[in-house]
């Protein structure tokens, strides 16, 4: 498919607004935009409206698809002027098509739930399973940001993926003259209250802190540097990490993080966290993974 954004589009809502967010995206970049569009077919004796779905069948179904997939196509290329929009039309399942799209892309968009999707979800399994296992930024777009939203919200612990997700707040900071809010939360750290019945938990609560400040001051190091245009806010905050991500988003353009924080098991390939900030957030969400499946699990 080429490097570049890809867009998955269904016609609904959701992928309309996806579309509109990624063709932004790619103009900012100055890389081509494609919509990559996918569609199944029934499996048991192919059989579709009651009768057998025949390859005759099978390629009107794609011309159709390809067809209303175009129109959303011109409409953002007229949006964005000089911009290369471009379309994608496959037979298969959307999530794995948009994921076989990432290798070779720069950022795989998706809506947050698409015309299958159920209302009550937040996030569709399309969603879900992109950003889960996608090899380029994976973007999980549920509503436009204001207009005036200009600050990207980004969790931070130290670990390899957040300070990946920090790099990749930093970029989009600086290419769309947004500030960076920077967001290290922390709890105490559980332990067994029947080793210690009474008296104070057997941990130094103040240099717990301070070796978090520590983390949090290690992993702005250099970026500052590279970005000196970026004004950088940080938040250091003795609370749940997804409740402390949430409450710095309210008006931000964009919360990104990474797949899993350090804390987290290396077979959840979307951690707990990411999971819990994909489903609340209320602006887009960009999940940033390793882009390497093989030796996880």
């Amino acid at each position: 498919m080429g490097a570049g954004v890809v867009v998955g589009f269904d016609g609904s809502e959701h992928a309309s607004i996806a579309v509109d967010w990624a063709a932004a995206e790619a103009a900012s970049r100055g890389v081509m935009l494609t919509l990559a569009a996918a569609t199944t077919v029934p499996l048991e004796g192919m059989r579709f409206g009651g009768s057998v779905l025949t390859p005759d069948a099978i390629d009107d179904l794609l011309e159709r698809l390809q067809e209303a997939t175009q129109v959303r196509a011109d409409e953002a290329s007229r949006a964005h002027p000089g911009l290369e929009v471009g379309v994608k039309v496959a037979l298969g399942s959307p999530a794995s098509v948009l994921i076989e799209a990432s290798a070779n892309a720069d950022m795989v968009v998706v809506g947050s739930r698409g015309m299958g999707g159920f209302r009550g979800l937040l996030v569709g399994s399309v969603g879900v399973q992109v950003a889960s296992n996608a090899s380029c930024p994976a973007v999980v777009v549920r509503k436009a940001p204001s207009a005036t939203a200009a600050k990207v919200v980004v969790g931070v612990d130290g670990s390899e993926l957040s300070l990946a997700a920090l790099d990749f707040a930093f970029d989009m900071a600086d290419r769309r003259g947004w500030s960076v809010v920077a967001v290290h939360a922390w709890e105490i750290p559980s332990y067994d209250v029947l080793a210690s019945p009474s008296g104070p938990p057997p941990i130094d609560l103040e240099e717990l802190a301070a070796s978090e400040e520590r983390a949090f001051a290690e992993s702005l190091v250099g970026l500052r540097e590279q970005h000196p245009g970026v004004k950088v806010e940080q938040h250091i905050v003795k609370a749940p990490s997804v409740k402390a991500i949430l409450d710095a988003s309210d008006d931000a353009a964009l919360i990104v993080m990474g797949t899993r924080g350090r804390g987290e098991f290396l077979g959840a390939v979307l951690g707990s966290v990411s999971q819990g900030v994909l489903h609340r957030a209320k602006v887009p969400v960009a999940v940033i993974g390793s882009g390497d499946r093989e030796d996880e699990g």
